[in-house]
């Protein structure tokens, strides 16, 4: 570390900061013992509250957290939560952190409730960069894209960060009025596939590819599942019927029965619930496949209607990233055979190259990795050694810069895209983080 020199803000110049925070970092520090590893740690982790944290307070004097992304003056709901997921371990101690993670919840709740469509908010209410995208763009809103993982995010958050504080404040009428646009949303698209017009969300970007039927999507079976037109990474899905947000919701919603039961709020617990077993009921009967190589896996997108889409995105929610979320243990065994396909050259999106091998996406092209898909690889794995290939690569990846990006040439980790990307840089911090409380070993010796 003598030589490696801190990339963080100035202590005067940082958004945010958590004594919390700072001690988990020095905990950490004392246990790994590759410098350039802790290095990369120490920039990563606190990269969030460093550089893209707006904390106020509103006129009742409640906590209100806007979270930009990084390099997109934007707040994405999936990514804001995100970012500040690993704090959670760490608001219990840490008054000024609650407040933080407090105030993202209220302004996503704040956020739902101006449109429960779109992925990502401006502060203020303006129109901004894609004020002319053909939909129901509404002044506040940055992006209106329906991702059914920004509202799975937003329930994970609340209930995440219930159960480490125990704090009930965030869950106030506002929070739940905002729940029920959630459960409304999740009714209309569970049962549009079949009468397109029952959804009022539809999309088109001038000068992109025309998304069929008016921009509504392609028609589905009414089965449970969820539509939604975009995947996490913000792409448009093939399929209505995107499974790792289908599961994650399934997650988000039973686990959020318990924070309703503790709000008394029984009938929307009861409902949460309702949606949760038919989400779970119907994944088991229409998105998994039997692979000629790989056996019984879980499909990416389907249609209920015999369409189906194998592949996997480094974006989170994405099948490698099943028990991350909660969704089942890493050591099943369709998980394992789903897993062994997402690594490998069956996977469109699987790449190898001289600089790495790992998980890309269509968003950056083909010949892409993202450190993110290999800290999920990690985060997700049983083997020791796997964890280890993982973090030699992402140590020998970061092109010199001292951060994650978004992706990175599998023949040249040099020609990277988003230098300032938060919430790879929180992703890669977790698992450092979650190495460090859980496996100690395997940060005690250098990486080669």
């Amino acid at each position: 570390m003598s030589t490696l020199l801190s990339n963080r803000p100035a202590p005067d110049q940082r958004r945010f900061t958590s004594t919390a925070l700072e001690n988990e970092i020095e905990t950490a520090l004392a246990k790994i013992d590759d410098p350039e590893l802790a290095w990369l740690f120490a920039n990563c982790l606190p990269n969030t509250l460093d550089t893209t944290i707006d904390f106020r307070r509103d006129a009742s004097g409640k906590p209100d957290t806007y979270v930009i992304t990084g390099d997109i003056e934007a707040m994405w709901l999936r990514d804001s939560a995100a970012q500040v997921w690993p704090c959670l371990m760490l608001a219990k101690s840490d008054a000024r952190l609650r407040d933080l993670i407090a105030g993202v919840i209220a302004r996503q709740a704040k956020c739902v409730l101006l449109d429960p469509y779109a992925n990502a908010f401006y502060r203020d209410p303006a129109l901004g960069y894609w004020r002319h995208d053909l939909t129901e763009m509404k002044p506040g809103v940055h992006e209106r894209k329906w991702e059914l993982d920004s509202l799975a995010y937003f329930l994970r958050l609340s209930h995440g960060y219930w159960t480490a504080t125990g704090d009930l404040s965030p869950f106030d009428d506002t929070w739940l009025r905002a729940l029920s646009a959630v459960f409304t949303t999740l009714r209309v698209e569970q049962n549009s596939g079949e009468d397109l017009a029952r959804s009022p969300y539809s999309f088109q970007r001038p000068g992109g590819s025309p998304m069929p039927n008016n921009g509504r999507g392609l028609p589905s079976r009414n089965c449970g599942l969820v539509r939604c037109t975009f995947r996490p990474s913000d792409d448009r899905t093939r399929f209505p019927f995107l499974v790792p947000a289908n599961a994650m919701m399934c997650v988000a919603l039973r686990n959020l029965t318990s924070l309703l039961d503790a709000l008394q709020r029984e009938p929307l617990a009861r409902e949460g619930q309702q949606i949760a077993d038919e989400i779970a009921r119907a994944l088991e009967i229409h998105a998994v496949v039997n692979h000629p190589d790989h056996g019984e896996i879980w499909a990416y997108e389907i249609d209920g209607l015999g369409g189906v889409h194998l592949m996997d995105d480094a974006n989170i929610p994405s099948l490698l990233s099943l028990p991350y979320l909660g969704f089942c243990s890493p050591t099943d065994a369709r998980y394992l055979r789903t897993r062994a396909f997402c690594l490998s050259a069956d996977n469109p999106h699987f790449v190898s190259g001289q600089a790495g091998s790992g998980i890309g996406s269509p968003h950056t092209g083909p010949g892409t990795i993202w450190p993110m898909s290999l800290a999920m690889q990690a985060l997700t794995a049983v083997d020791d050694a796997e964890i280890i290939d993982c973090l030699r690569q992402l140590k020998a990846t970061h092109a010199g810069t001292g951060f994650m990006h978004e992706s990175f040439r599998a023949d040249d980790a040099g020609v990277f895209t988003r230098p300032w990307f938060a919430w790879a840089n929180t992703v890669f911090g977790e698992l450092i983080m979650t190495l460090s409380r859980c496996r100690p070993h395997l940060l005690a010796a250098p990486l080669a």
